[in-house]
C-alpha cells in the first residue's frame, strides 16, 4: 500500500511568489480621470467617462461643453462671408469637441477648455477648407489685393491706379494682370449675399432682390431707385475704361469678346478690367459707415 505524499515548495519559489505579490500591491496610483477646476457633479461625470467610457457620461459632457463650440464658431464667423451659416460652423465644431473629449488626458493638469478650443477651431477650419474648391494660394492673393486696395484708398483718398496697386504689392503690372485673371475665374457671388443701402447704410438687401422682376410693385420702386443711385455713384468712381466695360457688359449686354473689339484689347484684358471693377464696386456697396 502506497501513500501519496505532497512535496513542499522550495523556499526560493515561495520567495518569488511573495515578491510578485508585493510588486502588484505596490502598483502605481489609479489614472487621473477628473480635470482640474471642475465642480463635484461635473467631476463625477468625467470620472464615469474616463474611468469606464460610459456612453451616458459622454453625452452629458458634450451637452455641457456645447456652448464652448458656439463661442468658437462665433469668433470664426466674424472673418467669413455672410453666406456661411453659423449653424454650419457649430456642427463642424462639434466633431472637434468630441475628438477633444476622447483624447483629453486629465492627468496632465490642463483645463479642458484650454485643450479643446484650438481643436474645435481646427475642425471648423478644416471643414471649410475641404468645402472650398478654390486653391488657397488664389484666396491668399485675393485677400492681399483687397487689403492693398483698402490701404491705398485710405492713404490717397481715391481709387489707386494699376501701377500704384502693383507697387504696393511689390509686383509688376504684368504679374498683377495675371493674378487678377486667376481671381476672375473663381469669383462667385451668392444670391443671398447682402449689401447695405439707405442714406445711413443701415438697411440690408440681398442681391437676389436686386434682380429684375417682370411684375411691377410700386412699394419697391423707391428702394430700387435708391439702390440704382448708389450703384451709379459707385460706377462713376471707376476709371474711364472700367466704366466702359461695366456699362457695355451689364447695361448693353455685350460679351467680353465684343467689348475687347471695341476697346482694341484682348478678351483676357477685358476680363481683368471687369474683375477689378467688380471688386471696387463690391467694396463700396458693402461699406459700412
Amino acid at each position: 500500500m502506497t501513500v501519496a505524499t505532497t512535496k513542499k515548495a522550495p523556499a526560493k519559489v515561495a520567495t518569488k511568489v511573495a515578491m510578485k505579490t508585493k510588486v502588484r500591491a505596490k502598483a502605481g496610483p489609479a489614472p487621473v480621470t477628473i480635470p482640474p477646476h471642475v465642480d463635484d457633479e461635473l467631476g463625477e461625470v468625467w470620472h464615469a467617462f474616463k474611468g469606464s467610457a460610459a456612453v451616458a457620461a459622454r453625452e452629458k459632457l458634450i451637452l455641457h461643453y456645447a456652448p464652448l463650440v458656439k463661442y468658437v464658431a462665433s469668433r470664426v464667423a466674424t472673418g467669413l462671408p455672410a453666406s456661411v451659416e453659423q449653424a454650419d460652423l457649430v456642427s463642424y465644431g462639434m466633431f472637434g469637441l468630441i475628438d477633444a473629449l476622447e483624447k483629453f488626458e486629465p492627468g496632465r493638469g490642463n483645463k479642458f477648455e484650454t485643450y479643446a478650443i484650438p481643436r474645435i477651431k481646427g475642425a471648423i477650419i478644416d471643414e471649410l477648407r475641404a468645402m472650398d474648391w478654390v486653391p488657397r494660394s488664389v484666396r491668399f492673393k485675393q485677400r492681399e489685393i483687397e487689403k492693398a486696395l483698402a490701404d491705398l484708398e485710405s492713404m490717397i483718398k481715391r481709387q489707386p491706379t494699376e501701377s500704384e496697386l502693383a507697387g504696393r504689392l511689390g509686383i509688376s503690372r504684368t504679374e498683377l494682370h495675371q493674378v487678377v485673371t486667376q481671381i476672375s475665374f473663381v469669383s462667385v457671388l451668392a444670391l443671398d449675399e447682402t449689401v447695405n443701402v439707405g442714406q445711413d447704410r443701415g438697411e440690408s438687401v440681398s442681391l437676389i432682390d436686386t434682380l429684375a422682376d417682370k411684375a411691377f410693385d410700386p412699394s419697391t420702386g423707391v428702394e430700387s431707385q435708391e439702390t440704382r443711385g448708389l450703384l451709379a455713384a459707385a460706377i462713376n468712381s471707376l476709371s474711364e475704361r472700367e466704366k466702359i466695360v461695366v456699362t457695355l457688359y451689364y447695361f448693353e449686354g455685350l460679351t467680353l469678346a465684343e467689348i475687347g473689339e471695341i476697346l482694341g484689347v484682348t478678351e483676357s484684358r477685358v476680363c481683368q478690367i471687369h474683375t477689378k471693377a467688380v471688386g471696387v464696386l463690391r467694396g463700396q456697396l458693402s461699406e459700412v459707415d
